[in-house]
């Protein structure tokens, strides 16, 4: 029997990148999947990629970084999938912008997509959460931890240490209550986006980012998507059942120093 036989799990950012990762080993591993996003074409793309294997496939098309309309997707989550077992908060976004710089309006920006919005969608799925005994995973990243030269991180930093400062917090709250919530703080990870901005980059730039890689990642190379999804599975899983309030690095040891 596949580790997530019989699931049903909503991810949201899940058209592409960590989330399509993610949503591919779910469906690998047996689970029906509920596609959130904003781009109808990408999640209409990654459904019919992932009929290949045999769970159910549904989309919705929907911005969540406009926080006033999350009541009104949690009701089509929930005519959707009136169970949920698994939910993956992945969708988020980053802009790296100089502190001096940054306006009220980009700070709300970006608290409302990667803080916000996750915080409200699983306050109003946790009923369903809870019923099922389920599992929450939050993405997080490595900016939470450490500050990369050439990236002025200031509120990015802020929300994604505000994303795991909420998993622990609701971890302990609602531990009791039978659903595991835990985090996944990916380093840099080779996702078409990035694959799509570096073709860009002359080649001597591409070069020097490449050696600077070598000097701060011990494995030596940034990460696929593919092994984000593969935790994603074991947090999902029966297997991590005493497995609740963590931070999973999974940065090639980018923060070992």
């Amino acid at each position: 029997m596949k580790v997530l036989e019989g699931k049903r799990a909503v991810i949201t950012g899940g058209s592409d990148g960590i989330g399509y990762a993610i949503a591919k080993a779910f469906a690998e591993n047996g689970a029906d999947l509920l596609l959130i996003a904003r781009n109808q074409e990408k999640l209409e793309n990654a459904a019919r990629d992932l009929s290949a294997y045999e769970s159910k496939v549904e989309v919705l098309s929907h911005d969540l970084s406009n926080t006033e309309s999350i009541d009104s997707l949690i009701e089509k989550v929930s005519n959707v999938f009136p169970d949920i077992n698994i939910l993956v908060n992945n969708a988020g976004g980053a802009e790296f912008i100089p502190f001096e710089r940054v306006s009220p309006q980009q700070y709300d920006k970006l608290f409302d997509l990667n803080v916000k919005a996750a915080f409200l969608l699983t306050q109003g799925l946790l009923p369903s959460l809870k019923e099922n005994k389920g599992s929450i995973i939050n993405i997080s990243s490595f900016h939470a931890q450490r500050v990369m030269p050439g990236y002025p991180s200031t509120v990015y930093s802020m929300a994604k240490a505000a994303v795991n400062a909420f998993t622990k917090a609701l971890a302990y709250e609602i531990g009791p209550l039978g659903v595991r919530v835990n985090a996944i703080a990916p380093g840099n990870v080779s996702t078409t986006k990035v694959k799509a901005a570096m073709a860009n980059v002359p080649e001597q730039a591409k070069l020097k980012m490449q050696e600077m890689i070598k000097g701060i990642y011990p494995l030596g190379r940034i990460g696929n998507a593919e092994e984000i999804g593969g935790v994603a599975v074991y947090l999902a899983s029966e297997q991590a059942s005493w497995v609740t309030g963590s931070i999973f690095n999974i940065d090639g040891g980018l923060t070992t120093n």
